[in-house]
C-alpha cells in the first residue's frame, strides 16, 4: 500500500469513484482520520449496498429498510470490508462527505481536513482480524503521506459527533489498533 500524493489515490485499493465529494479548502491537507462503521441493511454484511449508497446507485425502494436513505448523498474515502479488502471512493485530495456536522479539537467541518475510513460492521458485532490487519498497515501509510495526522488524530465518528453518532461502536478495539499502529487511543 502506498499513497500517490499528487493524485490522492491509494495503491492496492480497488477504485469505485463516488460522485459525492467536493474540493478541500485551498491548501488543506488531511490532518485527521475518522473511523466509521457501516452495514446495509443494518447488521448484514457482504452485499452490494454500501458501494451503491456511495455511488448514488442504491435503489431505496428495493428494501423498506432503505427508505430513510432516499436522497442521501454520502461517501467515504475508503471502505474496508469484512475480509480486509479496501475500496477507495474519493481521492484523499478531495473532501468526502462522511462526517456530517462535526468538530475536532475546536475545529468544525471535519470533512474539510479528514480522511473517512468506513469499516463494514456495526455497533453490535466485533470487527474482523482482517480489518484490524488492514488498518495496521493503512494507518502508518496515511500518516507517512500526510504528516499532519499526528498519533492523537485517529478517532471514531463518535468522537467528532458525540450524541449524534456511535460508530465505530463499543466492539471496536482501540487498544488493539494502538498496539499495531502507535496511535494514541481517543
Amino acid at each position: 500500500m502506498q499513497v500517490d500524493c499528487s493524485s490522492g489515490w491509494l495503491g492496492g485499493a480497488s477504485i469505485c469513484a463516488s460522485p459525492h465529494y467536493g474540493p478541500r479548502p485551498v491548501g488543506q491537507e488531511p490532518s485527521l482520520i475518522v473511523l466509521h462503521g457501516i452495514s446495509l441493511p443494518a447488521g448484514e454484511f457482504g452485499g452490494p449496498y454500501i458501494h451503491a449508497l456511495f455511488t448514488n446507485t442504491l435503489d431505496t425502494q428495493t428494501d423498506p429498510r432503505f427508505t430513510y436513505l432516499a436522497g442521501l448523498r454520502v461517501s467515504a474515502h475508503l471502505l474496508i470490508d469484512r475480509q480486509g479488502d479496501v475500496t477507495q471512493f474519493v481521492a484523499f485530495t478531495d473532501r468526502a462527505w462522511h462526517a456530517g456536522e462535526s468538530w475536532f479539537a475546536g475545529q468544525a467541518e471535519c470533512n474539510d481536513y479528514s480522511i473517512g475510513v468506513e469499516l463494514e460492521g456495526s455497533d453490535d458485532h466485533p470487527y474482523t482480524d482482517a480489518q484490524y490487519d488492514c488498518l495496521q498497515t493503512l494507518i502508518p501509510v496515511l500518516r507517512t503521506a500526510y504528516p499532519a495526522i499526528a498519533a492523537n488524530r485517529v478517532v471514531g465518528h463518535c468522537h467528532i459527533a458525540p450524541g449524534r453518532k456511535t460508530d465505530p461502536g463499543p466492539f471496536f478495539d482501540w487498544s488493539r489498533l494502538a498496539a499495531g499502529t502507535g496511535i494514541t487511543p481517543p
